[in-house]
């Protein structure tokens, strides 16, 4: 019995697709993408998010050190969606060649957020996160718990913030649980 359950649910994982997060084309809706940028504390930075014509996702602008400020984020709350039969998040990006960090919370009203980074090459991506790989963060700074070990997620978000002065642009085709 206890190798059947076993088998099971291998066979429960191995026959879950991708489970689609985001997919950007030219009649997404993207209302409900926000952005936070360091003038929230004061600073001076200003990203936009919007569709470019070939439907992908385009988050771009600058970051300005002005005013003790350096970031600039782009967040997607969703309904509650389990995650138990998936070990990773896909992008499928194109980026400017510079650093970015990705996102996820369990629950919107979290204080804190899971994250991990990844560099851009200025081509098209596919980049695969482990989701147990991400660690919680809070302000730029690591959190003494444990990496995400949840069984679902309801935000997703990429965020720039390389302690420099500069202009970024990120195009996002699609991210999915695999």
């Amino acid at each position: 019995m206890k190798y059947l359950i076993v088998i099971l649910v291998l066979f429960s994982t191995m026959s879950m697709g991708a489970q689609l997060i985001f997919d950007f084309n030219p009649n997404a809706d993207i209302k409900k993408w926000v952005i936070v940028d360091d003038v929230v504390m004061g600073g001076a930075s200003a990203g936009t998010f919007g569709l470019n014509p070939d439907g992908h996702g385009v988050f771009e602008g600058s970051i300005s050190l002005d005013n003790n400020g350096g970031f600039s984020m782009v967040k997607y709350p969703f309904e509650r969606t389990p995650i138990l039969n998936y070990t990773k998040i896909v992008l499928h990006i194109k980026g400017d060649g510079k650093r970015y960090q990705f996102r996820i919370k369990s629950t919107s009203q979290d204080y804190y957020a899971y994250i991990t980074f990844f560099t851009t090459s200025g081509d098209w991506q596919e980049i695969e996160i482990p989701i147990n790989d991400m660690y919680p963060s809070f302000r730029g700074r690591r959190l003494d718990i444990p990496n995400f070990s949840k069984h679902y997620i309801e935000e997703v978000g990429f965020l720039i913030g390389n302690k420099k002065n500069e202009r970024f642009k990120l195009l996002i085709d699609k991210i999915e649980l695999r």
